[in-house]
């Protein structure tokens, strides 16, 4: 069973930085597409970055939204994938969550973005950012 462990959320100022890990479990990490979905108050769990497994050139994917402020990373070593978030607004402001594909996921790159895509979920960090 993979298990997902976020970390480094916190409360920053608008234009700050942060940067959330999450560590896998239980699985073959690099078999593993991964992402990052956040869900702000009164809102639906969107889209923030995604990153396929190992062996498919670590494509990376994001939203509009966070396009050139944030980075998506993984390091199969440490089984660990992060988020670096840069120039924070207010906007940004959610519970964030990593989740993992089955293993040897390879879709096309609109799937990437599809929460159906991704069978496992962390418990979420909360990113609060103030103006």
């Amino acid at each position: 069973q993979v298990q997902l462990v976020e970390s480094g959320g916190g409360s920053v100022q608008a234009g700050d930085s942060l940067r959330l890990s999450c560590a896998a479990a239980g699985c073959i990490f690099s078999r593993h597409a991964m992402s990052w979905f956040r869900q702000a108050p009164g809102k639906e769990r969107e889209f923030v970055a995604a990153i396929s497994r190992s062996g498919i050139d670590m494509s990376t994917y994001y939203s509009d939204s966070v396009k050139g402020r944030y980075t998506i990373a993984r390091n199969d070593a440490k089984n660990t994938v992060y988020l670096q978030m840069n120039s924070l607004k207010p906007e940004d402001t959610a519970v964030y969550y990593c989740a993992a594909s089955a293993e040897w996921y390879s879709g096309s790159e609109s799937t990437y973005y599809s929460q159906r895509t991704y069978g496992y979920w962390g418990q979420g960090t909360q990113v609060t950012v103030s103006s």
